[in-house]
C-alpha cells in the first residue's frame, strides 16, 4: 500500500485550530471536547493521527473488542503508569479516529511528554487506526454480535481484522484471547503472539448459550466442542473434525473468586511468576478484562506483581460496574448493550441473593444500534424469581417491558416510565436503604442517566477522566 507523504506545515496549522475548538466546546458546556478537536484536525490534516503518534518512545498500544474495551484500558493504564510513566489515552471512550486524534493532541499540551499511548478503538475503526499508528502491541479480546445495522455480522468484522493483522509489521505483538475461537485464529500466521485465557473451572457454565456466535471451526466450518464454557462462546474449545483447538494461554487466570456484585479476587499464572489482585469489578467478563490487561502489561515489560497491584487500585470505568451513592442508596450501573454483555450482567446479578430492584433503560440511537431485536436473545428469565421491582425507561421502554412480560414477569410488576429522570426517581423511591438499585442501560441511555446524576451533584462528568 502506497503511503502518502505527510504535510508538516498543514498539520502544524491544523492542531492549534482543533485545540481551540475543543476549548470552546468545554466552555460552552457542549461536552468534554473528547472528539470534536479530532474531527477538526482530521478534516484539516487527514494523516494527523500518524503524525501525532510518531516519536513516542514506548510506542502505542491499541485495545479492541466488542465488550470490555474501556475497562481493560482502565486496568492496563493503571499497570503501565505504576512506575510514574506518562501515558496518553482516551479514557472517556471516544474510540473512533477522531477520539484518538483528540487524545493525542491533549496528551502533548502543557504536560510531560508521554512515554507511550494507550487507546481503546472501535472494532470497525480499528484497521485504519492501526494502519496509521503501527502499534507496538495490539490487544484483541472478543468478538460478539453487536449493532448489526452498523457492523454487519460478526464474520464481517472478523474478516476485516484478519486483513488488518496480515498487514501488521513483524514487530507488532498480538495479545489475543485464546478462549474466543475467532480471536485466537488471528494468531495463526504470526510469530509474536501472547495468548491469555481463564482456566478456573469453577466459573464455567454447563453449555454454550443459544445466543452464542463463534461456534464453528474457522478451519473446516464444523461445530466446535467445549470441555468448558466460560462466557458466551468462549472457553476450552476444540474441533473434533480437524483437530484445531484453543491455544495454550501464556497468561492464565487460574483462580477466580467472585464476590456477588461487589468485586472478585483473581490469581494468575504467567511466564514471569504468579500474581494476584482483588478488584472492585464484578463478573467473569471482568476476569477476562483483567487477564487481558495483565497479559498486555507483561508484554510491555511490567512485572506481573506490580501490574496486578496497580490494577487492584483501579476503580470501575463510567457505567461499567460503577457504584454511585444517591439519596443514601447505592446505584450500580452495569452497561448492557448486546446479547453477550446482557447475559453476563444477568449472570452477575444472580450472585446477589436478595430481591433485586432493577432499572432497565433501552435506547435505539446510532451508538446503540437501531435494531433492538437483540433483547429477545438475552436470557432474562433466570432473573424473574429474584426481581422485587422492575422499572423500564428509554426510547424503547415499551419494547423492553414487553420482553419481560413475555418472559413471565406479571404485568403489574413492570413499571414503564419513559422519561429517564422520572424513571430514576421512581426506581430509587422503592429501594430499601440497605439495598442497591441496579441499572442496566444501553450506551446512550447510560450517558443520559449519568448526565442526570451529574446534574444532581452525585457524579462527575465521565470525560473529566481525560
Amino acid at each position: 500500500m502506497q503511503r502518502i507523504a505527510l504535510d508538516p506545515m498543514r498539520h502544524a496549522l491544523a492542531v492549534p485550530i482543533a485545540r481551540a475548538a475543543g476549548t470552546l466546546s468545554r466552555r460552552l458546556g457542549r461536552g468534554g471536547g473528547t472528539a470534536l478537536p479530532g474531527k477538526v484536525v482530521l478534516r484539516l490534516s487527514p494523516r494527523a493521527v500518524e503524525h501525532l503518534g510518531a516519536g513516542l518512545r514506548g510506542g502505542t498500544v491499541c485495545v479492541s473488542a466488542t465488550n470490555g474495551k474501556t475497562t481493560t484500558c482502565r486496568l492496563l493504564a493503571a499497570a503501565l503508569t505504576c512506575d510514574g510513566s506518562a501515558l496518553v489515552a482516551n479514557p472517556a471512550g471516544a474510540n473512533l479516529m477522531s477520539g484518538v486524534a483528540a487524545a493525542l493532541m491533549a496528551g502533548r499540551r502543557g504536560r510531560p511528554r508521554p512515554d507511550r499511548a494507550l487507546f481503546e478503538v472501535d472494532e470497525a475503526a480499528l484497521p485504519e487506526v492501526v494502519r496509521q499508528l503501527r502499534p507496538h502491541a495490539l490487544v484483541l479480546m472478543n468478538l460478539f454480535r453487536d449493532q448489526l445495522d452498523r457492523y454487519g455480522e460478526l464474520e464481517t468484522v472478523a474478516a476485516a481484522w484478519r486483513r488488518m493483522v496480515d498487514d501488521l509489521p513483524p514487530q507488532t505483538t498480538l495479545v489475543l484471547n485464546a478462549d474466543d475461537p475467532a480471536v485466537a485464529d488471528l494468531g495463526r500466521r504470526r510469530s509474536s503472539v501472547v495468548y491469555f485465557g481463564v482456566d478456573d473451572p469453577t466459573v464455567a457454565t454447563r453449555e454454550v448459550s443459544h445466543a452464542s456466535d463463534s461456534t464453528r471451526c474457522l478451519v473446516c466450518a464444523q461445530p466446535l466442542e467445549y470441555a468448558r464454557v466460560t462466557l458466551g462462546h468462549m472457553g476450552a474449545w476444540r474441533c473434533p473434525s480437524c483437530g484445531d483447538a484453543r491455544p495454550a494461554p501464556t497468561v492464565r487466570a487460574t483462580r477466580v473468586s467472585i464476590d456477588s456484585t461487589r468485586g472478585q479476587s483473581i490469581e494468575w499464572a504467567t511466564p514471569r511468576g504468579t500474581a494476584s489482585a482483588t478488584l472492585t469489578l464484578p463478573g467473569v467478563h471482568n476476569a477476562y478484562n483483567a487477564t487481558a490487561a495483565l497479559a498486555a502489561a507483561l508484554t510491555l515489560g511490567v512485572a506481573p506483581a506490580a501490574a496486578a497491584t496497580a490494577m487492584g487500585r483501579a476503580g470501575a470505568a463510567f457505567g461499567r460496574g460503577e457504584r454511585i451513592r444517591v439519596h443514601g442508596r447505592d446505584l450500580v450501573m452495569l452497561l448492557a448493550k448486546n446479547p453477550a454483555g446482557a447475559n453476563t450482567t444477568v449472570r452477575t446479578l444472580l450472585g446477589d441473593r436478595d430481591p433485586l430492584h432493577l432499572l432497565v433503560a433501552l435506547n435505539d440511537r446510532t451508538a446503540d444500534g437501531q435494531d433492538v431485536s437483540w433483547i429477545w436473545d438475552v436470557d432474562y428469565e433466570p432473573l424473574l424469581d429474584h426481581i422485587d421491582v422492575l422499572t423500564v425507561t428509554g426510547d424503547r421502554a415499551h419494547d423492553m417491558a414487553l420482553r419481560f412480560v413475555y418472559a413471565g414477569l406479571p404485568r403489574e410488576r413492570v413499571r414503564v416510565v419513559e422519561n429517564p429522570s422520572r424513571a430514576l426517581d421512581a426506581a430509587l423511591a422503592g429501594v430499601p436503604d440497605d439495598r442497591p438499585l441496579y441499572v442496566l442501560p444501553t450506551y446512550t441511555a447510560m450517558l443520559s442517566l449519568r448526565a442526570e446524576l451529574v446534574r444532581r451533584g452525585v457524579a462527575r462528568e465521565f470525560w473529566r477522566d481525560a
